[in-house]
């Protein structure tokens, strides 16, 4: 096998691009799932049972669909029913943070819960709200420990987000799926795409590292 770096060249300022928007859509997804995680927890731990019945199916549909099916719903469904027509990029990120909404409400819940509830008694005994209770007092704490939880959905995200080459949006697998089909060639397109995959992924994996050693000494 005649290995051609060449082709590899040629495409390197189209898989930087690509790459920088599969960085883009992946933290969009990430941020935004992670303010709707939010909600969604709170409704699952509610008492009342029409929120926690809601977001409990919400919670099982996203987790328990394939990320492909949900990408197209909401390619072919959702972004045309709200803006008339669809856009592949608004699609990526708003399938992306939908299904990591699921998984973010999750870690949520189980962070939440691990901080004793003695705490919440002595902060209501001093007569802060159960609002003041949570903003000030146990979320600080739990998003301590969030931060590997959360760093290993970021990285899963990244990995995901190979997904909407599908709805041709321009990120890394795109552009690789266009240099394959230029020169009809399949290792170095995917080999360029799974090294600059790795680059970010592991880049990422330092970087969490890091985050928890601060997160550890502060």
């Amino acid at each position: 096998m005649h290995f051609r770096f060449d082709i590899i060249v040629d495409y390197i300022p189209l898989l930087l691009k690509g790459a920088a928007l599969t960085i883009g859509i992946s933290a969009l997804a990430i941020v935004l799932g992670s303010i709707l995680g939010l909600a969604v927890s709170f409704g699952k731990m509610s008492p009342r049972w029409y929120l926690s019945w809601p977001t409990s199916g919400y919670i099982h549909f996203f987790r328990g669909t394939p990320l492909y099916v949900q990408i197209l719903i909401v390619h072919f469904g959702l972004v045309p029913a709200f803006i008339g027509h669809t856009d592949a990029v608004i699609a990526a990120i708003t399938a992306l943070a939908l299904n990591s909404a699921a998984y973010t409400a999750e870690i949520y819940r189980a962070g939440i819960q691990s901080i004793d509830k003695g705490q919440t008694e002595a902060a209501q005994s001093l007569g802060m709200t159960g609002m003041q209770t949570m903003r000030f007092i146990i979320l600080p704490q739990a998003v301590k420990r969030m931060i590997p939880a959360f760093g290993n959905e970021f990285i899963v995200l990244v990995k995901d987000s190979s997904l909407v080459a599908l709805i041709a949006a321009p990120e890394l697998m795109y552009w690789s799926n266009v240099m394959r089909g230029q020169y009809l060639r399949v290792w170095e397109p995917y080999l360029a795409a799974a090294f600059i995959y790795l680059i970010l992924t592991y880049s990422l994996s330092k970087l969490l590292g890091w985050m928890e050693k601060k997160g550890v000494a502060g």
